[in-house]
């Protein structure tokens, strides 16, 4: 009797959004897959733990820092260049130990029947003045929000993020628990503009496409525009690399990229996919978005840590 080959992963992406395009590597490839599912940041201290003992092969990630984490103990291998000259530069790591499978966006959403789009803020920063008081939603306990605090420190260093959280507790703004409720605020009327990733609201508009929010971004390079990535790195204990690469080129194909974008409303991590309808080409967002090294947003805990300093968890 044959047995399969076997490839396990770790992953940070839910089951529910990366299932279907598993199911579909193992029917292509004859390769079995063992998931393990949990929280990116927890696999990521997981991994820290079982050092070159893991079973994983491969760590699927929900962000970049997780990766930066992983990376800068030395636990992955240098992927093909035939890999990571699929993803622009930005979208894989500069030494070439992860590479990004699909992409999101921090966005401004906005009540376009309360707020007209010219007055709308060319700034995150800007959401601290008088006229935005007690109009802005955002979600502090939520893993996005704090991914996007912490590029924060990495762009404009401790001082400026926390005056700037300050300021904007002290503007009022309006916690809720995560995205989602952030959208549905913006349609009830609870508040003007918020701060959610930018798949919340098409989820909303593909069920209906009147439903009176829409979205933009923050002038190029702001930090308010980042865009962060779920990623994929290979570990150097994996006693199974071969089929490991498959899995990443097969995430990389074009059929996993377009589920990405049709199915799961991200950006595809390479080019020639058929954008959604309601996603600029990802050669417009990558020139908008702003310009550092994804690894360096490794340091959550210092970002909990802040965000309860100020009093905002």
């Amino acid at each position: 009797m044959v047995h399969a080959e076997t490839l396990t992963i770790y992953s940070g992406r839910s089951k529910s959004l990366v299932e279907p395009i598993i199911k579909q590597f193992e029917e292509k490839s004859g390769i079995q897959v063992e998931v393990s599912y949990g929280g990116t940041t927890q696999l990521a201290a997981a991994l820290l733990t079982e050092g070159d003992k893991s079973p994983a092969a491969l760590f699927w990630a929900q962000d970049a820092g997780a990766l930066g984490a992983v990376s800068k103990k030395a636990m992955f291998e240098k992927l093909p260049e035939s890999i990571l000259t699929q993803v622009p530069s930005g979208f894989r790591d500069a030494e070439g130990f992860w590479v990004a499978t699909s992409g999101r966006a921090r966005v401004l959403a906005y009540a376009p029947e309360r707020v007209k789009m010219e007055k709308l803020p060319e700034s995150i920063f800007d959401l601290t003045q008088p006229m935005w008081k007690g109009r802005v939603g955002w979600a502090p306990t939520n893993a996005s929000f704090q991914a996007f605090v912490t590029s924060l420190r990495v762009q404009i260093g401790e001082e400026r993020t926390e005056e700037w959280l300050r300021g904007m507790k002290a503007n009022g703004a309006k916690k809720y628990a995560k995205n989602t409720p952030i959208i549905e605020a913006l349609a009830a009327g609870e508040i003007d503009v918020g701060l959610p990733n930018h798949y919340y609201l098409l989820r909303f508009k593909s069920k209906d496409a009147s439903f009176p929010v829409e979205q933009t971004f923050f002038k190029s390079s702001d930090p308010g525009n980042l865009v962060n990535i779920a990623g994929i790195g290979l570990l150097k204990s994996s006693t199974n690399k071969e089929a490991a690469l498959k899995f990443v080129e097969f995430l990389l194909s074009s059929k996993a990229q377009q589920y990405f974008t049709s199915d799961v409303f991200e950006y595809p991590a390479i080019e020639g996919v058929t954008p959604h309808a309601n996603l600029l080409p990802l050669s417009e967002l990558l020139q908008l978005a702003p310009t550092f090294n994804l690894n360096d947003m490794d340091d959550l805990d210092g970002t909990v840590k802040l965000l309860r300093d100020v009093e905002i968890l």
